[in-house]
């Protein structure tokens, strides 16, 4: 549990973060997806997410959207929200300030979004300080681990039921160590949430 959901206490050393966001009067739920756009994996969530009616929002890297400026017109033209995700999936904590805030920058300048993910759910507590002065910082309630190949997409699935509650933001990834469970586990996984009357949402830009 301390890697599918973090602890409260973990939630404690990040306040300025947003972790969850309950819906008043229908569950919610909130389906994430970090480090692209890649071609090898994100056509394929987007298409998957349309076959549902759903949107989500992806959490990008600059680096990724440079390569492929196509795929993030695309993830914008079909009404899903995004968010920066650093320049270079930087670890806040293995650089300086100055220098984890600057690869943020140059990464704005390809993605205007006031959403922030840090890699790996994880900065030092100066930087949080002076992101949550430009950004909203979404951090994340539910790690679904499909970032891990040697899984089996029905622990992936088993993650999903077992720990979202009303407000969940949920964590996948569109990278190529998460391909090969999105066309298995995913589908699944929004059936599950569907089924059990959660209305699926993006994150608000603003």
């Amino acid at each position: 549990m301390l890697i599918e959901q973090p602890p409260l206490l973990y939630r404690l050393l990040f306040p300025e973060a947003i972790w969850r966001i309950p819906g008043r009067r229908k569950k919610r739920a909130y389906l994430t997806f970090d480090d692209g756009p890649i071609p090898e994996c994100t056509p394929l969530i987007l298409d998957i997410l349309d076959r549902y009616g759903v949107k989500a929002t992806f959490f990008m890297v600059g680096d990724n959207v440079r390569k492929h400026p196509a795929l993030f017109d695309e993830i914008k033209s079909r009404g899903h929200s995004y968010g920066n995700h650093t320049m270079h999936h930087i670890k806040g904590m293995k650089v300086t300030w100055r220098t984890y805030l600057r690869d943020i920058r140059v990464a704005e300048k390809l993605i205007d979004s006031h959403l922030f993910r840090p890699p790996h759910g994880i900065m030092r507590w100066k930087q949080a300080r002076s992101v949550k002065q430009s950004f909203n910082i979404v951090m994340y309630d539910v790690i679904t681990r499909d970032y891990d190949p040697a899984l089996p997409s029905s622990l992936i699935l088993k993650n999903v039921r077992r720990y979202t509650r009303n407000g969940s933001i949920i964590v996948f990834h569109d990278s190529l160590k998460s391909v090969s469970h999105i066309t298995e586990a995913l589908p699944a996984a929004i059936e599950w949430l569907l089924n059990n009357d959660y209305e699926l949402l993006p994150l608000p830009m603003h």
